[in-house]
């Protein structure tokens, strides 16, 4: 069923450009501002952390000594420092640091440390309550931190060769595996209540060959939704909790049904997208149809159904969860940053049995938006949650906004964002490019050389997406080359050695064969356009975004005299590129939109009709908002007749 797969994390090399920017920025401030978080070093101002504490004080529980100040933060804490090494593990790759190696190999020393002997792993339990391991899989997170700390086994072992945490999750694999396959009836039943571990083992069997981590996958997968009831069954077998759930609302957890059976995506978006990652990859690897056929409509009901213009997913702070079709209020959005970064994983598994651009189109889209929007452009703030519209004053105040901050905070008690946006950022070249023995892809542009196990070379130079051009060169091999045509591109000129070719699309991607010494450059449009809503989305009736390629811009009141809230799009208005944005690094360009702006009235209420003056209305990328200040934003407009 696999018809193409992810490149190796070695196999991209990034060159000078938006990509390599980033991952510049991960290395050089990000990482070890977060490692510093991890050992409560950070400035004063920054949410205390205690996470590398806690498996030291695991280590000293398991070797029977008095342990210092027991257990601190979320029952999830593990899982910063598994997120963290994982980005660790991708710099080191891009980026060789002696340092940061050491840095990073003394806290997996710690870590291994923190191990029971049966390889139970996780510092709440071992420091806080050892009697109750496994019997809260409801709000316990025990096996989505063991997924995390095997994602960054994995990764730490593919990178650096060094096998040591590695090791510490497959003797982890195996207490879960005697456990949930070889337990008691209960526990044989057992699904985890944070969906993550799914996908972890998925990656840890295509690393290690142990079937155990394949057959662990299926059984979590196969089992959830088969008794609805379990979670409340779990909460009636004992008499303590974390958060006081009752384990009654399954849909939230996507336990209300079998997931082949499942149609609709409900619950906490960060947890259903972690979870379709993980079936899509099992269907995969196990060529089970119906489950794909279930991942594909997972899909459609997220990004044709429930999903925001800026490819962020989960409208209400409720439970960080999908609500209904067509219910995405901007103002109030909840567009959790992992929601996006979740949504990318779901969908580079699709295009690995599906080469088709509705996947990589939407993953591009909740990359430049959802995510880089979660990061401030220093890499010192981030948001957890990002509104598309925010007005100071009750955005962050009233009671129905307090979730939509105006401004990024420097951290979080629940930091699974920041180190979550680190990773994916390190590790971007596997997202942009996939191969299979006979083709190479390219699913989202990335400047860099790229190497395939096909003997296929190439070299991409690009500024994407602050300028449109693309480039390919051919440095070795001979392979076909195929390269995704984005569909909001209404103009596109492809040569071949400067020999123009006719864009023949299957499922919007062009296909090339090529050999070394070719050169392909891709044109896209580079033409600012309105994007505008379904006329079933009723909180943006009547209304327009405005994109440049598939970044999306807003208003800001910092270049908009400090009023977003009154101005109107012109409909037959003019779009412009202006140049540099004042006050902002960055590249992609400042745009401006012919419009009007209400002028003020002093009533609640008027039955005086109101008047308006031209306005030029001064938009800045979306994912830059926030970077200057506390002001007004917002990215839907109102259209207005001339």
């Amino acid at each position: 069923m696999k018809v193409q797969k992810q490149i190796s994390q070695d196999a991209f090399k990034p060159l000078d450009g938006f990509i390599k920017s980033y991952q510049s920025l991960i290395k050089k401030t990000v990482i070890p501002y977060q490692y510093d978080v991890l050992w409560d070093k950070a400035a004063d101002n920054t949410e205390k952390s205690h996470v590398v504490k806690n498996f030291i004080n695991a280590g000293k529980a398991v070797a029977g000594q008095d342990v210092d100040d027991g257990f601190y933060g979320m029952v999830f804490q593990d899982s910063d420092a598994a997120k963290w090494l994982e980005a660790v593990a991708y710099s080191l790759s891009i980026f060789p640091d002696a340092e940061l190696e050491k840095s990073a190999d003394e806290l997996i020393d710690i870590i291994a440390k923190a191990q029971d002997t049966d390889g139970y792993l996780d510092t709440y339990f071992t420091i806080k309550d050892k009697d109750k391991r496994w019997s809260n899989l409801c709000e316990g997170h025990e096996l989505y931190c063991a997924g995390h700390m095997m994602e960054a086994a994995c990764a730490y072992a593919e990178t650096t060769g060094k096998k040591k945490l590695l090791e510490v999750m497959q003797k982890n694999v195996e207490c879960i595996y005697r456990v949930f396959i070889e337990g008691d009836e209960f526990h044989k039943k057992g699904i985890p209540g944070h969906p993550e571990v799914e996908l972890a083992l998925m990656k840890m069997y295509r690393l290690t060959g142990d079937k155990k981590c394949l057959e662990l996958a299926n059984h979590f997968i196969d089992e959830r939704g088969k008794d609805p009831e379990y979670y409340k069954k779990e909460v009636a077998n004992r008499n303590w909790s974390v958060w006081g759930s009752d384990g009654a609302d399954s849909a939230y957890m996507q336990a209300h049904l079998p997931v082949r059976e499942q149609k609709d995506a409900k619950g906490h978006a960060v947890r259903a997208v972690y979870l379709y990652t993980g079936m899509a990859d099992l269907a995969s690897e196990i060529n089970d149809q119906k489950l794909l056929d279930s991942c594909k409509n997972l899909w459609k009901s997220i990004t044709k159904r429930q999903s925001y213009v800026s490819g962020g997913i989960g409208s209400t702070n409720l439970g960080e969860a999908f609500t209904v079709d067509y219910d995405l209020p901007s103002d109030t959005a909840y567009c959790e940053t992992c929601a996006a970064i979740g949504l990318m994983f779901f969908g580079s598994r699709m295009l690995e049995m599906d080469v088709d651009r509705i996947y990589s189109d939407q993953m591009e889209r909740a990359f430049y938006n959802a995510v880089l929007a979660g990061m401030q452009l220093d890499g010192k703030r981030f948001f957890y949650v990002n509104p598309l519209e925010v007005i100071p004053g009750i955005s962050g105040v009233a009671a129905t906004h307090k979730h939509t901050l105006p401004q990024r905070p420097t951290w979080y008690a629940c930091a699974c964002c920041p180190p979550n946006v680190a990773r994916l950022l390190g590790s971007f070249g596997k997202y942009a490019y996939g191969e299979n023995e006979s083709t190479v892809f390219c699913h989202l542009f990335a400047a860099g050389e790229v190497s395939f196990n096909n003997g296929m070379k190439i070299k991409c130079t690009t500024l994407y997406p602050e300028e449109f051009t693309v480039k390919y060169e051919v440095e070795s091999g001979q392979s076909q080359l195929a390269v995704r045509i984005p569909s909001w591109s209404k103009s596109v000129s492809l040569t071949v050695n400067g020999g123009k070719v006719d864009l023949n699309l299957d499922k919007g991607y062009v296909y090339l064969d090529v050999k070394a010494g070719d050169t392909v450059e891709l044109i896209l449009d580079e033409s600012p356009y309105r994007v505008y809503p379904s006329s079933k989305i009723p909180a943006l009736s009547a209304q327009a975004a405005v994109f440049r390629g598939p970044v999306l811009y807003c208003a800001e009141g910092a270049d908009n005299d400090g009023d977003v809230i009154s101005l109107r799009m012109q409909k037959d208005g003019k779009i412009s590129v202006e140049g540099k944005i004042p006050g902002l690094e960055i590249n992609n360009p400042l745009l401006t939109v012919d419009g009007i702006r209400q002028l003020p009235q002093e009533e609640l209420y008027s039955a005086k009709r109101p008047e308006y003056e031209f306005k030029k209305i001064k938009m800045i990328p979306y994912f830059a908002w926030g970077n200057r200040g506390e002001n007004e934003m917002r990215v839907w407009f109102p259209e207005a007749n001339s």
